[in-house]
């Protein structure tokens, strides 16, 4: 395993570094944030733990 930029819909959005034989994400856009140090198997599993955070929040109600 080595570090790969994530990139997500074009956007570079984070970097995963191996750390203790997984993958740790590094967020580097906001957006993503919430994923911050989490660990992943794959950077395929990082992606939909990206695309699964962000249609979350465009279900959820947002009030003014």
């Amino acid at each position: 395993m080595q570090k790969q930029v994530i990139e997500f819909a074009g956007v570079p959005v984070g970097i995963v570094i191996p750390d203790a034989d997984r993958l740790k994400f590094i967020a580097v856009k906001f957006h993503v944030h919430d994923l911050d140090e989490q660990h992943f198997d794959s950077p395929a599993e990082v992606k939909r733990a990206i695309r699964d955070l962000l249609a979350n929040r465009k279900e959820s109600p947002t009030y003014a």
